[in-house]
């Protein structure tokens, strides 16, 4: 063993990992210590760009919200996390918000979501490690993978953000590696583990939704191909067996969410019905883009800025991995093509924003194709192998490691090496990424006047938090909407002096703010989004005048980029004036 291990290692060969008892344990060691540098890291640049230049992302920021509500909102409830969203990147947060008292910056400054992605995205880049082992690759080749998609900007800028790219990205990509060993193990376990990971992509994101039927219909295809038509029924009775198993944990997933949804809210999607949801958001920011031709051509640029290699990989392995007869290569296009194509789809009909991070999918799916250039080598962990599990090429041989399989294996990592600064420069520009330009801008002494608003987006809300929290109001003292609300709420040190929609009382207090103590109003103009604000449903002139309902005391102009200006009512009281 020490005479394999004092070995010169090449890109290309064979991985020397010891055949005894300390192999397991020498891959489990190297594994946890890459995720904990990884995790310190993406931790650490998340902790810089929240706190010392404030740059949140308003997503992640409304999630940190939904937590919150749940544990420290005037009426704590679990059903307070809401329905529009899947619920799995805020409950995830709830360890860390229930410290959001003693430490308020958890809340504040986003902290809690950071942690959740740092770890998450540092668990997806242990994920490709493992895929690129689990492939036999050479311990360089594996290393500058994986150092290339773990450094990629948007991979380290969703690590470090809170955003819900991490988690999803970490659930599909590990959906991809047991499915990738089911191929050739036929182990029951693989695919059991790939429908749990995607029944928690889907309570991440809803596109998950594409993944599990791609997942289903590539293993049902699998089974069938494999096990050949000499019995019939047999043979698709299992076949649907297969696909059942690893998408019945999603189908679960959907069915309770919904389900919950439904008796909670008196709606099942309340992602696409409700006045919060997405199908509301895109109408009231001006409805879908009309110009099919020039969405088509965003979706074709998001995907080649965040994986360039596609258009030369894919068709590349396909040809290798056919020759070889090698299915392992199905399972990266069926389950990373099937989010990207549910994204671009949804984009080009106008159900949706054209956002690069939704093609985020794109940077794994070039990592797993490169992985797959090379055949695979050595055998697959597995529990219990299947009736269908079938042999790899064996250990490395003195062929392997020849120029060609040497020169092969450095051209894949070249390839990843320059999709780096294509991406970069995508992500530096605002017509085609409009939500992360702005970071190229931290360090600029006169930042362009855009890039300066989005970089101080909620910055008016964290003032407008202070404020409140500076008048040492009573519970239930200050009513507002969280349609933009939220980043009020979450910036404040005291979240029971509001009184938002989760609150079972909400709609009373909102009939009549001043029977219910309501000293202050939190108000937004009356378009856009805010027109699905309660209170402008209920007072459509508040903005404006008042209603009738309240005083102005105080009017905030907003720094932050597609924020509106506030206006605080003070609320009149009901009591008639004094003869």
């Amino acid at each position: 063993m020490l005479a394999a291990a004092a070995q010169p290692v090449v890109l290309g060969e064979d991985l020397p990992w010891p055949v005894g008892p300390g192999g397991p344990d020498l891959e489990r060691g190297s594994d946890v210590r890459l995720f904990a540098a990884l995790s310190a890291a993406y931790l650490a640049v998340g902790a810089v760009l929240a706190v010392r230049f404030g740059w949140l992302m308003g997503d992640a920021l409304s999630r940190t919200y939904a937590a919150q509500a749940v544990l420290h909102s005037r009426d704590p409830h679990v059903s307070a996390i809401g329905f529009v969203f899947t619920p799995l990147t805020a409950l995830l947060q709830l360890p860390l918000v229930a410290f959001a008292e003693v430490v308020p910056a958890i809340t504040r400054w986003n902290l809690s979501a950071v942690v959740v992605s740092a770890l998450f995205m540092a668990g997806a880049v242990v994920q490709i490690r493992g895929i690129c082992r689990d492939r036999g690759l050479g311990r360089v080749q594996t290393a500058a993978l994986t150092a290339v998609f773990a450094i990629n900007p948007m991979i380290v800028l969703y690590a470090a953000n809170g955003m819900s790219e991490a988690i999803f990205l970490f659930f599909l990509v590990w959906t991809v590696r047991r499915l990738v060993r089911w191929i050739s193990t036929d182990d029951v376990h693989d695919l059991l583990l790939a429908g749990i990971a995607l029944a928690f992509a889907y309570l991440t994101r809803y596109d998950a939704v594409a993944a599990v039927a791609a997942a289903a219909g590539l293993v049902f295809g699998v089974t069938l191909l494999r096990r050949g038509w000499a019995h019939r029924g047999t043979t698709v009775r299992r076949a649907v067996l297969d696909a059942v198993l690893v998408a019945g944990p999603g189908l679960i997933a959907f069915l309770v969410w919904a389900a919950t949804s439904w008796l909670i809210t008196g709606q099942a999607f309340a992602q696409f019905s409700s006045a919060y949801g997405n199908a509301a958001i895109l109408e009231q920011s001006g409805g879908p883009s009309g110009d099919p031709l020039g969405n088509t051509a965003y979706v074709l640029t998001a995907v080649l800025a965040l994986g360039p290699a596609i258009p030369l990989l894919v068709p590349s392995v396909a040809g290798l991995s056919w020759r070889r007869r090698d299915a392992e290569f199905l399972v990266g296009p069926a389950l990373f093509g099937s989010v990207l194509a549910f994204q671009a789809i949804t984009y080009v009909a106008g159900s949706t924003f054209g956002f690069l991070r939704f093609f985020v999918a794109a940077i794994p799916l070039a990592t797993v194709a490169c992985a797959q250039v090379l055949s695979a080598r050595g055998a697959v962990p597995t529990r219990r192998p299947g009736a269908f599990a079938r042999d790899r090429i064996g250990p490395a041989s003195p062929r392997d490691r020849t120029r060609f399989r040497r020169v092969v294996a450095a051209g894949t990592v070249a390839l990843s090496v320059a999709s780096l600064p294509v991406t970069t420069a995508v992500l530096l520009q605002p017509s085609l990424s409009p939500q992360q330009y702005a970071v190229g801008h931290l360090l600029d002494r006169d930042p362009p006047d855009e890039a300066e608003r989005i970089i101080a987006s909620f910055s008016t809300e964290r003032a407008l938090a202070d404020y409140l929290d500076a008048r040492d109001l009573p519970d239930g003292s200050v009513l507002t909407d969280t349609v933009f609300g939220f980043a009020v709420v979450v910036a404040s040190q005291r979240p029971r002096q509001f009184v938002v929609p989760s609150d079972e009382d909400f709609t009373t207090v909102l009939n009549d703010p001043a029977e219910a103590g309501v000293q202050l109003m939190l108000t937004v103009p009356n378009t856009g989004r805010g027109e699905s604000d309660a209170l402008n449903r209920r007072y459509p002139t508040v903005w404006e005048n008042g209603s009738e309902v309240g005083r102005l005391e105080l009017e905030v102009p907003n720094d932050g980029a597609d924020q509106p200006t506030w206006r605080v009512y003070r609320v009149l009281s009901n009591q008639p004036p004094p003869n």
